[in-house]
């Protein structure tokens, strides 16, 4: 099972709707799409900062920015399937389908290790990848990733959030990054992987 995030920064992109088409065709029972939060999460930056209102209230309307890109990514692609808890993501691969994560386990009523800026969608990717003991995450990111050494690099270029060098450190998973660009890189994987990921 791969953990694939799009990143918000894609939602205006022309380039997203053959990004769904590659997942949708090539990574049915074997591909989770994590939604970025894009201009959706970005909303409530600004809000905060006008409003200076707490991470908590912060956090969830992040998590909304997320889900709303999710209806997107789904109403841009009908074939995949929006699936809000663990369960119903393994059943949806089981059938030979691509769900969509609709992230509403992750809105909270008290402050947790997740509700801050320092997370975002990058390290909930990862969050998600170890709850379904997926074997590998790919972040697709529109800007350019230089060539780096350590997670830290990444974090301190804004690429990834500030919490992911060292949950990606911890992680049991195979991480890598591919620029928006490498959409046949992300295809070869895909028609390389020819036996399907075990599903738990």
């Amino acid at each position: 099972m791969w953990v694939v995030k799009l990143g918000g920064s894609l939602c205006e992109d022309p380039m997203l709707v053959d990004w769904l088409e590659v997942l949708a065709d090539l990574g049915g029972g074997r591909v989770v799409i994590v939604p970025g939060g894009g201009n959706f999460a970005e909303a409530s930056r600004r809000a905060q900062a006008h409003w200076h209102f707490d991470d908590l209230a912060a956090h969830n309307m992040a998590v909304l920015g997320m889900g709303q890109f999710a209806f997107m990514l789904q109403g841009l692609h009908p074939d995949l399937e929006l699936c809000a808890n663990d369960e119903d993501m393994i059943a949806t691969m089981h059938r030979g389908r691509v769900p969509v994560w609709m992230p509403l386990n992750l809105l909270r009523q008290n402050r947790d290790e997740l509700t801050n800026w320092g997370v975002t969608s990058d390290s909930l990717a990862l969050w998600l990848a170890e709850r379904l003991n997926a074997e590998r995450v790919i972040l697709v990111k529109s800007c350019q990733i230089p060539p780096f050494e350590h997670w830290q690099q990444l974090a301190d270029a804004d690429i990834v959030d500030r919490a992911f060098p060292e949950l990606a450190e911890k992680s049991g998973n195979l991480v890598s990054l591919l620029e928006r660009t490498e959409l046949g890189a992300m295809r070869a994987l895909l028609l390389d992987a020819r036996v399907p990921c075990a599903l738990p």
